[in-house]
């Protein structure tokens, strides 16, 4: 049995529970106390994930931290003939291109969101815009995509590079970011939305 080291409200963690339902793969979830009770960061908790990081997966004998491992991990042991993780080299190295994206530029967007939730002080302004200046950078790759007649960021299916970036824009409103700005992205997040096996978690909208 896959068992999932997670926090409810953790964004990364939602990342790998996505996958995990697109796949079709039963797992079990460790409860995690991640705000206020910061039990990522005990030493329970860093003796298996010594980063202090959410989440982290395990498997058998595998024990992996940070999503992006985590995410390419599940797909070569469970998926490999799906188009999740491309065999095409540049299709691949996009996919790569998006993963590291959504790790560095939007790691902004997920600190706006958890100081909004978590911190009385909130999001800061300094945050908020480096975060609507990655999810800029994401609209403007998805116009000229439609405009190509694409609706994917990478290739004709949707891949890790969706599934990886899509959770920081749906829940950037939880940071007071408006979704009306990002007009490609609303459009790809409904596609999203309505592939088999997605799930939710509080804060990502349905938009009608």
């Amino acid at each position: 049995m896959i068992r999932l080291y997670d926090y409810h409200l953790d964004e990364n963690g939602f990342r790998v529970r996505l996958l995990l339902s697109m796949l079709g793969l039963p797992f079990e979830t460790v409860a995690v106390d991640k705000a206020p009770g910061r039990e990522h960061q005990m030493p329970a908790m860093l003796a298996i994930n010594p980063t202090g990081t959410l989440p982290t997966l395990e498997d058998g004998d595998v024990r992996l931290f940070g999503t992006g491992a985590i995410l390419a991990y599940l797909v070569r042991a469970y998926a490999p003939d799906q188009k999740w993780l491309p065999v095409d080299p540049a299709d691949f190295g996009r996919v790569q291109q998006w993963l590291g994206f959504a790790g560095r530029e939007l790691q902004a967007a997920i600190d706006a969101r958890e100081a909004a939730l978590f911190s009385a002080a909130g999001a800061s302004d300094t945050d908020r815009q480096r975060a609507r200046n990655a999810l800029r950078i994401m609209d403007d790759h998805m116009v000229l995509r439609q405009i190509e007649g694409a609706e994917w960021f990478v290739g004709d299916t949707p891949t890790l590079a969706d599934l990886a970036l899509l959770p920081s824009f749906a829940l950037s409103r939880d940071a007071g970011i408006d979704h009306d700005e990002y007009p490609a992205l609303r459009r790809w997040l409904r596609r999203f939305r309505a592939l088999p096996g997605f799930i939710t978690m509080p804060g990502i909208p349905d938009y009608h």
